[in-house]
């Protein structure tokens, strides 16, 4: 097992794609997770150490577990078929260790909530693992397959037809936007 941390969430500009990048603890070596728009938010609020009026469905999860008298010990991500991710819960109650299969996203929010550490199968790593080119740009590492240049349908988008924009940015002047102030 490789222990990971959340190194960012990430979600598209062209789509309501969604994604949270695990990165290794001891090395570059990062695991992008499609997940959903709910769970990304319950991650990322958490993250940004949010507060919340009521609690969201991860809390009330973390507060039932906890009212039991058990311990999240650690979530595991442990298949991958098909391009889906599964996972594990692992919580001790009363000195029995108790398996609780998960979506990723929803072990994930569990885990950021509870500090419970992440980990991933080796073979898991060996296969969905990205490491990083040192020569891409930081801010896209781990995005697999181009996430920000595919429309909503997941198509390719067509950059020739956003250049009127591109022309439009380029014609701005921020100095300008100075002066008003």
């Amino acid at each position: 097992m490789i222990e990971m941390i959340v190194d960012r969430v990430q979600v598209s500009l062209m789509s309501q794609h969604r994604l949270v990048v695990l990165r290794d603890i001891h090395e570059e070596l990062y695991l992008p997770i499609w997940i959903g728009q709910f769970e990304s938010e319950a991650i990322t609020l958490e993250l940004q150490e949010v507060d919340r009026e009521r609690p969201l469905t991860h809390d009330l999860l973390k507060s039932t577990i906890q009212r039991m008298g058990g311990e999240v010990r650690y979530i595991l991500i442990n298949n991958l078929n098909k391009d889906v991710f599964y996972a594990l819960i692992i919580i001790e109650v009363k000195g029995e260790t108790i398996e609780v299969d998960a979506r990723p996203s929803d072990a994930i929010a569990l885990a950021v909530r509870l500090r419970a550490p992440i980990y991933v199968e080796k073979a898991i790593m060996d296969h969905a693992g990205i490491r990083p080119d040192r020569n891409v740009e930081p801010e896209i590492l781990g995005l697999p397959d181009d996430m920000h240049e595919r429309g909503e349908g997941g198509e390719r988008v067509d950059e020739s037809k956003l250049s009127a924009f591109a022309d439009f940015v380029d014609t701005l002047n921020l100095e300008d936007l100075e002066d008003e102030e």
